[in-house]
C-alpha cells in the first residue's frame, strides 16, 4: 500500500462535522493559512466564506490543527514501522482509516521502541520462538518438553520454569499490545465501567463528603463530578479507581486466543490474565480517566467561556462619575473617584469599620467627596468588610441631597490586577488598595476595557479552573476575549495596551508601540496613521483597521466598522442617496428603506450584497455598541441583610456565575444564593445555560436559608 493513501481529506472531514459546504471550508482554511485572524475572517470575509461565524471558524481552526497533527502522526508512525521492516498492507490500512491519535498510538504500540520490560528481557534471552510454540497450541506437544530446548545459562535461562515464565511474559505483552483487543476493552469499560471513590477517613469533614462512598457509570458521570473527584484525589482525601467487568474481559480474550483443549491452555490463561491485569487494565484506566477529564475540562471551559463572554459584554455605565470603594477592616476602606472618562480625580482612605469604627467621620468625608466631584454612583467590592461598608453607604445615600446609587461588584481579579506590573505602570504612585478601588470604579464604567487587564481565569466566573489544562484554558478564554473586543471595537485614542492586544492582528509589541506613538504624536487623526506605528505593516493594518474607532478624525468613516478597503464603495453609496461622510457622526443617515434591490446597488458601488448590508447598518448607527442590547446592571439604594431573608421571599437578583449544576445569584446580601438546575424551570433542561447567562436579572424565591453555613437555596420556578 502506498503512502499517498495516508493523506487525509481534512477539508471534507471538517465540512461534514460542521455541516457546511466543502467550498466554505476550503476558503476558510486558505484564509487562516494566509495569516488572517478569526475575528477578521468572521467580520470582513463573510462573502467569501458564505458567512461562517466566529464560533464556526474557531471550531474549524481547532479541528484543522488536530487533523493536521493526526496526519503528521500517521506519517511518523508509518516511517518508523517501515524502517523496522515490519510494514504490511494490513497495518497500513489500519493507520489510513484511524480517526484519532489514540487509535494510531494503539496500532504503533507493538512497534514502539520499548524501555526495558519483562518481555524485552525474555526476548533478549531468545525465548520468543518458545512463545510462538505456546501460541500454536499443537495438541501433541508438551510445554515443559518444548521449554527444555531453551534452557541456556549463558543467556540467563537457568531452568525450564524460567523459560516458561519468559514465554508467558512475551505473550502477556503481545496481548497488551494488540490494538483490536485494546479497542474492544476500552469500549466495554466505557459502556459498563464504574468510577468509584472512597476515603480512608470517613469521619473527616471536607468538601468531598458526597464522594466518600460513591460510584457512577463511566458513560453517565457528568463533567463537574469528574473534576470534583479529581480534586479530592489530588488533595489526598479520595481514593479513585475504575471498576470494570474483569472476568468477562478475560473470558473474551481467552476465547479469541485459546484454540480449544491442549496442554498449553493453563499457561496461556495465566499469560492472558497477567497481560490484562498488569499491563492493559492500568493503561486503560489511565486512558479513560484522562479522556473523562479532558471531556470534563472541555465542558467546563465552554461554560467558563460563555460566562466570561456575558461578563465582558455587560453594558458600560457611561457619563457618570463613580466612587470605587475597596472595603477592608484593619487597613481601612480605600476610595477612588473616577470621572466619566476613567480618569482618577481623587483617592483617600476611610475607617468606618472595625476596629476603628469611625463611622461619622467617614460619612462626612464621603458626602464631601460626592458633592465636590459630582459622584452619582458608588461601586463597592464584595470582599472582606463589604457588608459593613454597604450599611454605611446606605446611610450616606439617605443623608445625601443628590441622587446616588450603589452596586456591588465582584472583586475577583482586582487584587491580581492591583499587584500586577501593568497596574504599577498605570498608577506608579498608588498603593494596591488605591489601584483596586480604581479598578472597581472603572469595571463598572466599561467592564470590557477594565477586565481585559486581568488574566481571564482570575475573573471568577468558572469552576475548577485551577485543576485543568492551563494552556487549553488560557487559549480558549483568550479567544473569547478577542471575539468580544473585536465585536465591540476599540477607541484608538483611549484604548490601553492590554485592550489593544486583543484587537485582530495586534501583538503585544505593536499594542505597546501604538500607545507610545499616541503619547509622542498626540491623538490619531486617521486609521491610516496606524501605518506609521513601528512594526505595524500592511497585513497587520488590514487585520486591525476595521476594529479601530476614531471619533473626531479626518475621515468620518473611521468611526464606523466599515473597513478602509470598502471606503470607496461606502462613499459612492452615500453620494447616490444624497449624503456625505460628514452626515455619519450626526446619526442622520437612513438607507434601509431607500434601497429596494440590494444586489443591484452592490454591483453599482463595487461591492457585494453581504458587505453592503453590514455597511448600511454601520452608516445608520455609527460606532454602535452591541453591549447596549445586554441586560443592564441592577443599581441599588437600600440594603437587604442576611437575617432579613425568609423562606418564600420573592426577590430580584443578578446571575453571577453559571456552573454545570446550577447558577449563583446575587440577591444583595453578600452571599450569593444557589439556584439548583432542578429549580430553574418547570420544564426539563439539559444545562443551566439553556435558561440563564451571567449578568441576567432574574426573579427568585427563597427556598431555604442555612445561617450557620451561610448557604441560600433559591428557586426560579413559577
Amino acid at each position: 500500500m502506498k503512502k499517498e493513501k495516508l493523506v487525509m481529506n481534512i477539508n471534507h472531514i471538517i465540512a461534514n462535522e460542521l455541516s457546511v459546504k466543502l467550498w466554505q471550508v476550503d476558503v476558510a482554511i486558505k484564509l487562516i493559512d494566509e495569516g488572517n485572524t478569526i475575528p477578521f475572517i468572521a467580520r470582513y470575509r463573510k462573502p467569501v466564506t458564505g458567512e461562517l461565524n466566529d464560533e464556526q471558524l474557531r471550531t474549524l481552526d481547532e479541528r484543522l490543527k488536530y487533523l493536521r497533527n493526526l496526519e503528521e502522526k500517521k506519517k511518523t508512525v508509518v516511517d518508523s514501522i517501515t524502517e523496522q521492516g515490519k510494514m504490511t498492507d494490513e497495518i497500513m490500512s489500519k493507520i489510513a482509516i484511524a480517526e484519532t491519535i489514540v487509535a494510531v498510538d494503539d496500532i504503533y504500540r507493538p512497534f514502539r521502541p520499548k524501555r526495558k520490560t519483562r518481555a524485552t528481557e525474555a526476548k533478549a534471552k531468545g525465548l520468543e520462538p518458545l512463545a510462538d510454540i505456546f501460541l500454536k497450541q499443537e495438541k501433541n506437544k508438551n510445554p515443559e518438553e518444548e521449554a527444555k530446548a531453551f534452557v541456556n545459562e549463558e543467556k540467563g535461562v537457568a531452568n525450564v520454569a524460567e523459560a516458561i515464565q519468559g514465554a508467558k511474559d512475551i505473550i502477556a505483552e503481545m496481548v497488551s499490545d494488540n490494538d483490536e483487543f485494546r479497542k474492544a476493552i476500552r469500549n466495554i469499560v466505557v459502556k459498563h465501567g464504574l468510577i468509584v471513590s472512597n476515603t480512608k477517613n470517613p469521619e473527616e469533614k471536607t468538601p468531598y463528603e458526597n464522594y466518600y462512598d460513591y460510584s457512577e457509570g463511566v458513560n453517565k458521570i457528568p463533567g463537574h463530578r469528574i473534576l470534583a473527584i479529581n480534586r479530592g484525589e489530588k488533595e489526598k482525601v479520595l481514593n479513585v479507581k475504575i471498576e470494570m467487568p474483569e472476568e468477562n474481559i478475560i473470558a473474551s480474550l481467552d476465547k479469541v486466543i485459546i484454540k480449544g483443549e491442549s496442554q498449553f491452555k493453563t499457561l496461556l490463561k495465566e499469560a492472558i490474565e497477567d497481560g490484562f491485569k498488569r499491563l492493559i487494565k492500568p493503561a486503560i484506566e489511565r486512558e479513560i480517566r484522562s479522556q473523562l477529564t479532558e471531556k470534563a475540562e472541555d465542558g467546563a471551559i465552554t461554560i467558563f467561556g460563555q460566562n466570561l463572554k456575558q461578563l465582558l459584554m455587560q453594558p458600560p455605565i457611561a457619563g457618570r462619575n463613580v466612587l470605587g470603594w475597596d472595603p477592608a477592616f484593619r487597613t481601612g476602606c480605600k476610595l477612588a473617584v473616577v470621572d466619566n472618562t476613567g480618569k482618577v480625580l481623587y483617592t483617600t482612605v476611610i475607617f468606618p469599620t472595625a476596629p476603628q469604627n469611625k463611622v461619622a467621620e467617614s460619612k462626612k468625608i464621603v458626602l464631601d467627596i460626592i458633592k465636590k466631584y459630582n459622584v452619582s454612583l458608588i461601586s463597592l467590592g464584595n470582599g472582606t468588610a463589604s457588608r459593613e461598608s454597604e450599611a454605611v453607604i446606605v446611610d450616606i445615600i439617605k443623608e445625601c441631597p443628590t441622587k446616588v446609587e450603589y452596586i456591588i461588584v465582584n472583586e475577583a481579579g482586582a487584587s491580581v490586577y492591583s499587584a500586577s506590573k501593568l497596574a504599577t505602570e498605570e498608577f506608579p504612585n498608588f498603593d494596591v488598595g488605591q489601584r483596586s478601588a480604581t479598578s472597581m470604579a472603572r469595571r463598572l464604567q466599561d467592564p470590557l476595557a477594565e477586565l481585559v487587564k486581568i488574566e481571564p481565569k482570575a475573573i471568577g466566573v468558572g469552576q475548577y479552573q485551577h485543576d485543568m489544562n492551563q494552556k487549553k484554558l488560557d487559549e480558549a478564554l483568550s479567544n473569547i476575549v478577542e471575539d468580544c473586543v473585536n465585536n465591540v471595537g476599540v477607541d484608538l485614542n483611549t484604548a490601553s495596551a492590554p485592550l489593544l492586544e486583543y484587537v485582530s492582528g495586534i501583538s503585544k509589541t505593536i499594542a505597546k508601540n501604538i500607545v507610545e506613538y499616541r503619547e509622542e504624536n498626540g491623538q490619531f487623526q486617521s486609521r491610516k496613521d496606524l501605518l506609521s506605528v513601528a512594526k505595524l505593516g500592511p497585513k497587520a493594518f488590514e487585520q486591525c483597521a476595521g476594529f479601530m474607532r476614531i471619533r473626531e478624525g479626518k475621515e468620518p468613516l473611521d468611526y464606523t466598522s466599515v473597513h478602509p478597503e470598502s471606503y470607496s464603495s461606502a462613499k459612492k453609496l452615500l453620494k447616490k442617496y444624497g449624503f456625505s461622510t460628514k452626515d455619519i457622526l450626526g446619526g442622520n443617515i437612513r438607507l434601509t428603506d431607500e434601497i429596494k434591490d440590494v444586489k443591484e446597488v452592490a454591483e453599482e458601488i463595487g461591492t457585494d450584497p453581504i458587505t453592503l448590508r453590514d455597511m448600511i447598518k454601520e452608516l445608520e448607527k455609527p460606532g454602535r455598541d452591541p453591549r447596549e442590547e445586554m441586560p443592564k446592571p441592577v443599581l441599588k439604594s437600600d440594603v437587604l441583610d442576611f437575617d432579613d431573608l425568609k423562606e418564600g421571599m420573592e426577590l430580584k437578583g443578578t446571575v453571577r456565575n453559571v456552573i454545570d449544576f446550577g447558577a449563583f445569584v446575587d440577591i444583595g446580601v453578600h452571599q450569593d444564593g444557589l439556584v439548583h438546575i432542578s429549580e430553574m424551570s418547570n420544564k426539563f433542561i439539559k444545562h443551566p445555560l439553556d435558561v440563564v447567562s451571567v449578568g441576567d436579572v432574574v426573579d427568585v424565591r427563597v427556598l431555604s436559608v442555612d445561617k450557620e453555613r451561610k448557604r441560600i437555596q433559591l428557586s426560579m420556578k413559577k
